[in-house]
């Protein structure tokens, strides 16, 4: 079987664990996933089994949306309330002043990855490192907050709507949002909402995904396609269609329809999905990856 199914990840299991049982229910080694949520967050997994493990790395929409919750007033190691206590603030906040706060991080903005996350420095995930007691310098990287919105708050807890790029760390966000207000904040859940461009409302519950035969898994499975609709479309005829399938370069000017040099775009043949390719600068249609049914 070939195709994605969208996983509603359940609290305490990572994303190993969500694949390892998918391993099970589809009778096959090769998986992928669509980015690493930590076991305490909830969402949007998507699962590229088979085939489609080959579109992982291509998937051309890699923002993220999230539904974060926060507690003002307390600081963490790990900038979540799983972590150890740091320190404590009974400042009082009112919503106009987190309002205020929330427009310094909306845009892009520069992001210190957590010590608590996989990311490797020489080697070593940072959170092995941080838990012998270890902290290492590590360099800010740029994230893009397209959306950020309070959607609710009580005077000490709330509710951030964020839609982000991908490798957005929410808990570190709200940490420095915390530092911006002077109080300190972690985060106390996590839902990821849309991965992939798949929503939650494409999503199948762990133990629904166990339970089903494999007829009905294979009607859960998404086309691999689905994730490049987007994507500018070359239309290929028969001949041009075997050249590409052996990895012929194509002639960029005698294609049906041709995309910008250097673009991303979907092959087809007669409404077929074929892979994904780019025109290069000398003018030919490159294959970057076939997807065949298997």
């Amino acid at each position: 079987m070939t195709g994605i199914i969208c996983v509603n990840k359940p609290q305490e299991f990572t994303s190993f664990d969500v694949v390892a049982s998918m391993r099970r229910c589809f009778g096959t080694k090769k998986m992928g996933h669509g980015g690493t949520l930590d076991p305490m967050a909830t969402g949007v997994l998507p699962v590229f089994v088979g085939g489609a493990t080959k579109a992982v790395d291509l998937v051309p929409d890699d923002s993220k949306s999230y539904r974060a919750g926060f507690r003002l007033g307390l600081v963490s190691d790990t900038q979540d309330i799983w972590g150890k206590l740091r320190s404590r603030c009974e400042n009082g906040i009112s919503e106009a002043e987190i309002q205020f706060a929330l427009e310094d991080f909306r845009g892009e903005i520069m992001q210190i990855p957590p010590m608590y996350s996989a990311l490797k420095v020489n080697g070593q995930k940072l959170c092995d490192l941080a838990r012998r007691g270890i902290e290492v310098e590590r360099k800010p990287r740029p994230v893009t907050i397209s959306r950020l919105e309070l959607a609710s708050f009580d005077g000490t807890d709330g509710v951030l709507e964020v839609d982000c790029s991908g490798g957005t760390y929410i808990r570190t966000l709200i940490n420095d949002i915390g530092e911006a207000l002077g109080t300190g904040a972690i985060m106390t859940s996590l839902c990821r909402t849309k991965s992939c461009g798949f929503t939650l409302e494409s999503c199948h519950g762990l133990e629904e995904i166990r339970g089903a035969d494999r007829e009905q898994l294979e009607r859960w499975l998404i086309p691999v396609e689905a994730v490049f609709a987007e994507l500018p479309e070359i239309p290929l005829d028969e001949v041009q269609r075997r050249m590409y399938l052996n990895g012929v370069r194509l002639d960029a000017d005698r294609l049906m329809k041709r995309s910008g040099t250097g673009i991303l775009s979907r092959v087809t043949f007669g409404g077929e999905f074929l892979g994904v390719g780019r025109i290069n600068t000398d003018g030919e249609l490159v294959p970057v990856k076939q997807f065949r049914s298997e």
